[in-house]
């Protein structure tokens, strides 16, 4: 929509108030609500003001005004107010001089696009993750300066005996892949998100229970450009948690919550298009073109540096470990779902399907940033014919040690990933999409807010393992 049609729509719906939205350094979606009498055209050019010095990872006390200004084209009803709310994401841009501000992680995304165009290699990166999420009936933590717990609770886990009569039928672990209810609880729920879903302009197309015990889901969405895609997958845990909230649940999308079974993570598909055509389909290895191997070659090349940003959280790393299914060799294959890229196969072997399956991102990350960086990488293998090497078609998790003593395997730690992001960053800062100052601070907030107070905390654990010592 335009910004007239956003205000016609506006008031044909009877809109009572605007909810801008944006998203913070970390990936977190912030917003603020005007009533609609200030829905004018005014409004998308000027915008309105707020404090950057509040938002994690922004400006500093002493230069902190700026300003967000909404994008007519991301205009939808948000289904969570009791009022009629329009809700509309944002770009942030400095009051003074109306410039983009170069630490908005979704003007790095557009960036990206406008970079990838400038190559004339292509015009269009489509992605399409898959963020899987627990859904939980309870969750506890707890963290101060005498003790730190933490506690999930889930009606169908197989720990569970609950308070209310027991009936069995619960979900065992590793095996929640596809089951029916009853031992499948969350069936109307996911319909409830879909639902809410579609009829919020997101198009849905599937809804399933995943491998892990106690409320793992899935729920699929059409893939997108890239910006937009990185709208839409905000606006889908936004619709998840508020969805699980008024249900009386709570959902996570956490990498690694259980201890002892599968964690969740985001398969991000993605392909390049030029002028309404597929450039990854060819005659190569799994009917791939040479272009499309060399976006894989350098993905594979920078995959320990693109961590930090497509698995930014000590969390990340619980999952990332061998056993319970994650990509943690770094690998293609066709069909092999333990490599961490895979070539999915596609019906008919259709040319406009021919895509990639980057494994080892989660949803924790910030999609702008780690969609932008993904595609940097892949374009840095296609503009330097980075080899990807030769496929890896066995079972990953079955090699031997000395079999995979020459497989690269992603990083053991955030903070190993943030060592990684240190040596190898050149690739993301051609075309000026990502700057030095955006890293930079990026690094220096995961070390300072993340790595040290997780470093330096005692865990329940080590008092069962050393209070004796």
């Amino acid at each position: 929509m335009t910004p007239k049609e956003v205000i016609e729509f506006a008031q044909k719906n009877d809109v009572e108030f605007l909810d801008l939205k944006f998203v913070d350094l970390p990936g977190t979606l912030q917003h603020t609500t005007l009533p609609a009498r200030r829905l004018d055209e005014a409004l998308f050019e000027d915008g309105i003001g707020f404090d950057g010095s509040s938002i994690r990872g922004w400006q500093p006390i002493n230069a902190s005004d700026m300003a967000v200004i909404p994008q007519a084209d991301t205009a939808r009803i948000d289904p969570f107010y009791e009022a009629k709310t329009l809700s509309l994401v944002c770009k942030v841009v400095d009051p003074i001089t109306g410039q983009p501000y170069g630490r908005d992680p979704r003007y790095i995304a557009l960036k990206a696009e406008a970079h990838l165009r400038s190559t004339g290699m292509a015009d269009t990166c489509f992605f399409g993750p898959e963020a899987e999420f627990f859904i939980f009936d309870s969750v506890r933590y707890e963290n101060t300066q005498k003790g730190s717990s933490f506690e999930v609770d889930s009606e169908e886990a197989h720990w569970n005996s609950g308070s209310k009569p027991n009936l069995g039928h619960k979900v065992r672990p590793k095996e929640g892949y596809f089951p029916v209810p009853p031992n499948d609880t969350l069936g109307d729920l996911r319909n409830d998100i879909m639902r809410t879903l579609m009829e919020t302009g997101i198009h849905v197309e599937v809804g399933h229970h995943e491998v892990a015990t106690a409320g793992q889901c899935e729920v699929g969405i059409k893939f997108n450009t890239l910006t937009k895609m990185a709208d839409d997958l905000l606006w889908f845990k936004y619709v998840v948690k508020n969805t699980a909230k008024k249900r009386g649940k709570t959902a996570t999308f956490m990498p690694k919550p259980l201890f002892g079974d599968n964690g969740s993570g985001m398969h991000c598909h993605q392909s390049l298009w030029r002028e309404g055509k597929p450039l990854f389909a060819g005659d190569g290895y799994a009917g791939m073109s040479e272009l499309g191997l060399h976006y894989i070659g350098g993905i594979l090349k920078h995959a320990k540096a693109l961590a930090a940003l497509t698995n930014p959280t000590t969390n990340s790393y619980r999952r990332l470990v061998p056993g319970y299914e994650a990509p943690v060799n770094l690998a293609y294959s066709s069909r092999n779902r333990s490599a961490s890229i895979r070539i999915p196969v596609v019906a008919g072997n259709s040319a406009k399907a021919r895509r990639i399956e980057v494994r080892f991102p989660d949803a924790t990350c910030n999609p702008y940033l780690a969609f932008a960086a993904m595609m940097m990488a892949g374009l840095d293998g296609v503009i330097n014919k980075i080899d990807p090497g030769d496929p890896l078609d066995k079972d990953i998790y079955s090699l031997s040690p000395e079999e995979l003593k020459d497989v690269p395997h992603m990083p053991g730690s955030l903070s190993d990933a943030i060592d990684a992001l240190e040596r190898d960053h050149e690739f993301l800062l051609r075309g000026d999409v990502f700057t030095r100052d955006l890293l930079t601070t990026w690094i220096d907030y995961k070390r300072e807010k993340e790595l040290d107070p997780v470093r330096l905390r005692p865990v329940p654990y080590e008092f069962f393992l050393y209070y004796d010592a």
